[in-house]
């Protein structure tokens, strides 16, 4: 997923080693193995959905895990890919159209995501029974273009690159970015347990500030290129190399301010709505604002609070 660009920039560009830090970077196949391998101690950090890990800590899903969200990684970057048979539908009648008259089948790549929590907000806003009209049914990312082909599914709400994937091989199109759900939305996060947070500040503190300087060096688009071609590698997405570039676009939402900042305000979006869905109990809300640390990522970067400008769900429209 292009979301790990700023973790793959900083150990291939040395920004690890340059702060005095060893870091293993491990690809795992499905975000249930993240889960479990952070729940076990396997690993002390990992690339997350904020959901997933609101989840974890929740013990909803697998091991109960106390977690430390200290930065996140990315903002926007998913989208809604239809079949394209309802290419020609979709723009006269939208998606409540479509559903109105069959049910569909749409993927999402985790049930505790970002992916599925936009995708639910979007349908209910434009009249679409969520639990009636569709059918949200679970796919690893690397599955999903496959799974349209075959035909199995009408559709799919995925990060970068796969939506790219699936529209260059003629298999669907883009019916709307989740950008265009919630401007600058928060996206994947960098999630940490919270012993090691706890034992280790030291070391936490220099992997924030490689991370931030990585972050960086992500957002100038004169080394997206670079980018491109470091997550086109085998090791890591195995995609073409244009492919990838293409979904390093920000365009999609305008200009991401401070789209690294941990802010518990988006946490506590997020536990709202699983609480809409009733996928969460009602102690969600709390847990979610504290496992968000701003101050440790404040401190990464010797700013303070009120120089941070944040993008809140205040611009979050049904469009």
């Amino acid at each position: 997923m292009s979301d790990a660009a700023p973790v793959v920039a900083a150990d291939r560009h040395g920004i690890f080693r340059a702060h005095g830090l060893d870091v293993e970077i491990i690809v795992e196949p499905s975000w249930a193995n993240i889960a479990d391998k952070l729940g076990y101690g396997l690993l002390e950090g990992a690339v997350m959905l904020p959901p997933l890990a609101i989840a974890c800590a929740l013990g909803l899903r697998g091991r109960r895990t106390d977690l430390v969200v200290p930065m996140s990684l990315s903002a926007n970057g998913n989208a809604l890919t239809l079949a394209r048979k309802w290419q020609n539908e979709f723009p006269s009648g939208g998606i409540q159209a479509l559903t109105s008259r069959q049910r569909l089948r749409l993927a999402v790549v985790h049930a505790y995501s970002t992916h599925d929590l936009l995708l639910r907000y979007w349908l209910a806003a434009n009249g679409v029974g969520v639990d009636t009209s569709v059918e949200i049914t679970v796919l690893s990312p690397s599955e999903m273009v496959s799974s349209l082909a075959a035909g199995a599914i009408d559709g799919f709400c995925a990060g970068a690159p796969w939506n790219h994937v699936a529209a260059k091989a003629g298999l669907g199109f883009e019916a709307i970015k989740t950008g265009n759900i919630w401007r600058n939305h928060p996206e994947k996060c960098l999630a940490m347990r919270a012993d090691f947070v706890d034992r280790d500040s030291a070391r936490t503190h220099l992997l924030l500030t490689a991370l931030r300087e990585a972050a960086a060096y992500c957002t100038s688009p004169a080394n997206r290129p670079v980018l491109a071609a470091l997550l086109a590698r085998p090791e890591y997405l195995d995609l073409p190399q244009d492919t990838l570039e293409t979904s390093l676009d920000p365009a999609e939402g305008g200009p991401t301010f401070s789209a690294t900042y941990p802010s518990p305000r988006h946490a506590a979006w997020f536990a709202t709505q699983m609480l809409r869905w009733g996928t969460v109990p009602e102690n969600a809300l709390d847990l979610a604002r504290d496992l968000y640390r701003p101050t440790l990522y404040l401190a990464a970067g010797g700013r303070k609070p009120e120089e941070i400008k944040e993008m809140f769900c205040d611009t979050i429209t049904a469009s």
